[in-house]
């Protein structure tokens, strides 16, 4: 499974609203609602609002995804006024999920994105679950599925977009992406 790059379709003028950064989230916690980017360039760290990346298309970003920002000077400091672009993390030793070891990455790719909801998400125990739109059955959604996926969490009711699988327990997703991206890119005309 390739990593997946959003790209906002806005263009900004660099010198009236702000300066274009290129870096890494440095960290990011949904339930304080900021985090903070480190720039390749060096400098200070950039602060990250929830709001931002929620008018981006995600409630969250994984620690350490590559991320350009648009940047603004303030009597805090920098801080994010747009996001361009999120890559997530690149994937590391950790083991594949076994669910996922045996299938050649460019069947999951292949397969459909399909609107869901999650029904509930735990981070400390590391899974968590979402509803298919038309379906009944649960779908499981690991952590490093997510983590993979740019995303850091999720909260219940949140509306995503997941690439389902049957795995050797149930139906599994193989990728999770925030519901406001898929929809910028399906109405850019990209396919996915």
């Amino acid at each position: 499974m390739g990593a997946v790059v959003w790209k906002a379709t806005m263009s900004i003028d660099e010198n009236e609203d702000g300066h274009r950064l290129r870096g890494h989230v440095k960290w990011f916690d949904p339930a304080k609602g900021f985090g903070f980017v480190v720039s390749d360039t060096g400098g200070p760290d950039v602060l990250l609002h929830a709001n931002v990346l929620r008018n981006f298309g995600q409630s969250s970003v994984a620690d350490g995804s590559a991320i350009e920002v648009i940047a603004t000077e303030t009597e805090r400091g920098m801080q994010a006024v747009e996001v361009v672009s999120i890559t997530p993390p690149a994937a590391t030793s950790t083991p594949p999920l076994s669910d996922l070891a045996d299938i050649d990455p460019a069947v999951l790719a292949a397969t459909p994105v399909v609107p869901a909801r999650v029904k509930w998400f735990d981070k400390a125990k590391g899974f968590g679950f979402a509803n298919v739109f038309g379906y009944d059955d649960d779908v499981f959604i690991h952590i490093e599925v997510l983590r993979r996926s740019g995303l850091a969490d999720l909260q219940p009711g949140e509306a995503v977009a997941i690439r389902v699988i049957d795995g050797k327990r149930g139906k599994m997703a193989t990728e999770v992406l925030g519901w406001e991206a898929v929809v910028k890119l399906v109405g850019t005309g990209a396919s996915f």
